[in-house]
């Protein structure tokens, strides 16, 4: 019998009532807003006609969103917001010092804020903006407010940025049902998830970011095998490397801001309109009066740029290491972006894979149609009889004695999961225990990224080893992380909702991820050794209590012996390690040697316990109980 289905929370509506749904697409260079009405995705228009509207906010005397905040980007630069997704989730350390910002940026507390003629604004509050006007556009296309919205992301955004992304949703007023990676909205648009099997790689390269996803479509079961990309590459990167060619080639330098933004905006012009033809022309007058003329032709573009497109197919390269892949093996190629409409784009990458990528769909409008589609599922519209699973980009893990980690969800780990794993207390009598939540593939703290802290209290007094506490992670469909911790006597637990203020940069990963391969044989090694050196150090601290209460059941030879052992394996302890792999075995053999020579002494004080324990005691009474 098949199970029956039930609606969310308050999203299941009178029967055979339609529930409003919409898919955004919160891109770094314009925004999109679908629905799905009649069975069929559609992107709306706003009260102009236009479909895209651009990421951009003006916060001069009043708010201006959209194309009106885009015409005043040369004019007014300063006040006017562009690519703000590239701040998301960002501390003002992130910041890309090789970029000249038109904007005044402000510190606050490691966070970025940019100051304007309306106050200081954050990248949330200027991203929530951007969904408002979008909600507003919905409402006035549908006649009524959307039930919930799916807000698509790039896949590699980490927790900050999902977090960051989900606040500007909730300070727009939008009910956000989920953060949907945007190459797997893309692929639910090609209608890919009706296929019975395949395996897909999306090619999502935007305005300002880059994203690339390995898909498999088994039995319904949607699964994100791996992820990549570079969340500071994009079409802003073509479109500067050319603004800086045209000053090259018209001996320009020192620009105002104004100029500059000039030059960029007719940049992007002539790059779009060389998609479409083998020559593209401007001619504009700067605000020096200067006249700049400028010609360019498809082929010199290309020669331009190559290196750039270039550099986008290693993540794609690294995506298909990860997913343990030959580029033969997938079945479909799928272009996403804005970016894809240049014909070198298609090209390498399809020169990569020896087959034309899929490009029917719009490229600007498959991923908000992809979102509008899982938006109406999830509220109810529709059955779906496909299961999306997404994956973590890094691993996620706790800190334990000697500053080391131990890893509870590795990466590309598949969403939503839970894991829990038990551990215990370090020293007799310990009530407390700190919970340190790291990200990042080294075997070391110091060498990865620190989420949260947090401390779980009430921990009965026991011996050292007894207690038992489950520390538990859990990331829902979001990507979204919570830990709980929960000392399984007593029960008492202690959580966190793990919400950094900032993130990672695409370059962070990556390195991240690089320097664990490079550094896996060396962080083994003193893995290998911190664990040695925290072993010996609790048999030292076990024996010497052991002396402090019985040292009158040993004769004065065997004190001298255990003595001279333990004060050998503190000496050791005490070295620095140049050769860790031969400090630690030294250090794995004093300890034996301690265990070893420690033994009878052992053995004594089990009989003396015994002995104690059974004292003035029948022995009927005891093998009865026996």
């Amino acid at each position: 019998m098949a199970l029956l289905q039930i609606a969310e929370p308050d999203l299941s509506g009178n029967p055979h009532q339609h529930n409003i749904a919409i898919g955004i697409d919160l891109g770094t260079t314009n925004s999109l807003v679908a629905t799905v009405r009649s069975g069929e995705a559609t992107v709306l228009v706003n009260h102009d006609g236009c479909k895209l509207i651009p990421s951009i906010v003006n916060y001069g005397k009043e708010t201006q969103i959209g194309s009106q905040a885009a015409t005043l980007r040369s004019t007014d630069p300063s006040n006017t917001i562009v690519s703000v997704k590239r701040f998301m989730g960002r501390s003002f350390a992130d910041l890309d010092t090789t970029i000249r910002y038109p904007y005044k940026f402000v510190n606050s507390s490691g966070l970025i804020q940019i100051d304007t003629a309306q106050g200081v604004k954050n990248p949330v509050e200027v991203s929530a903006d951007i969904l408002r006007y979008l909600r507003n556009m919905a409402v006035e296309a549908l006649g009524e407010e959307p039930t919930g919205v799916v807000i698509t992301v790039p896949a590699y955004f980490d927790d900050a940025q999902r977090q960051a992304t989900r606040q500007a949703g909730e300070l727009a007023g939008l009910n956000v049902l989920r953060l949907l990676n945007e190459p797997t909205a893309a692929a639910i648009a090609y209608g890919l998830d009706s296929k019975n099997e395949g395996t897909f790689l999306v090619y999502d390269l935007g305005g300002g970011t880059l994203d690339v996803s390995i898909l498999s479509l088994t039995k319904g079961v949607f699964e994100v095998l791996a992820v990549g990309g570079d969340t500071h590459l994009g079409g802003d990167d073509f479109d500067h490397r050319l603004s800086c060619y045209i000053m090259e080639k018209a001996g320009l330098s020192q620009l105002n801001d104004e100029d500059s933004a000039i030059l960029l905006i007719n940049a992007k012009k002539i790059k779009e309109q060389l998609s479409q033809s083998e020559k593209a022309s401007f001619s504009v007058v700067l605000s020096t009066k200067r006249l700049v003329n400028f010609v360019i032709t498809r082929t010199e573009y290309e020669n331009l740029v190559r290196h750039l497109v270039q550099k986008t197919l290693l993540p794609v390269k690294k995506a298909l290491r990860d997913a343990k892949l030959d580029k033969d093996q997938i079945d479909e190629v799928i272009m996403v972006g804005g970016s894809t409409r240049m014909l070198l784009v298609r090209q390498m990458v399809g020169e990569l894979f020896g087959r034309e990528p899929l490009t029917s769909i719009n490229p600007d409008e498959v991923v908000a149609i992809g979102a509008s589609i899982q938006a109406d599922v999830l509220v109810g519209n529709k059955k779906d009889d496909w299961l999306l699973l997404d994956v973590t980009p890094l691993s996620l893990g706790v800190e334990t004695m000697g500053g080391l980690v131990e890893k509870i969800i590795p990466r590309n780990s598949t969403l939503p999961i839970a894991r829990a794993q038990d551990f215990t207390t370090y020293k007799d009598g310990q009530t407390a225990m700190t919970v340190h939540v790291v990200q990042g593939e080294r075997e070391l703290v110091k060498d990865c990224r620190s989420l949260a802290k947090f401390t779980l209290r009430g921990i009965p007094q026991m011996v050292a080893g007894q207690a038992r506490i489950r520390i538990t992670y859990q990331i829902d469909a979001d990507g979204l992380l919570s830990v709980s911790a929960k000392e399984m006597m007593t029960g008492v637990t202690s959580s966190i909702e793990v919400k950094p203020s900032f993130g990672l940069s695409d370059e962070q990963i990556g390195a991240m991820l690089q320097e664990s391969i490079s550094n896996a044989n060396h962080d083994m090694q003193v893995r290998l050794y911190q664990e040695a050196v925290v072993d010996a150090q609790a048999l030292i601290d076990s024996v010497e209590k052991a002396l402090y209460l019985d040292a009158d059941l040993l004769t004065e030879e065997e004190l001298s012996q255990i003595n001279n052992a333990i004060m050998k394996l503190k000496i050791t302890l005490a070295k620095a390690p140049d050769d860790y792999a031969q400090l630690t075995n030294k250090i794995k053999q004093q300890t034996d040697d301690l265990n070893q020579i420690s033994s009878n002494f052992a053995n004594r004080r089990m009989d003396k316990a015994i002995h104690h324990a059974l004292s003035g005691r029948d022995i009927n009474e005891v093998a009865d109980k026996i």
